[in-house]
């Protein structure tokens, strides 16, 4: 199973790179996954969150 952000729900995405000899190579491109202690009601729990999550702001970092 891939991994995926818990707040946004990213996943890993596939990339199709064209050559000039049409020669097709796919690559994965994954989110930057952080695993963070959240505070969540009050509690502290272990989540895997993306970056883009954590610069907006959507979840509250446990000190």
């Amino acid at each position: 199973m891939s991994k995926k952000c818990e707040v946004c729900g990213k996943t890993p995405l596939k990339a199709a790179k064209l050559t000039f000899s049409h020669k097709q190579i796919v690559k994965r491109q994954s989110p930057n996954l952080q695993e963070i202690r959240v505070n969540v009601n009050g509690q502290t729990k272990k989540m895997t969150v993306c970056t883009s999550c954590l610069r907006a702001g959507k979840v509250q970092k446990a000190v």
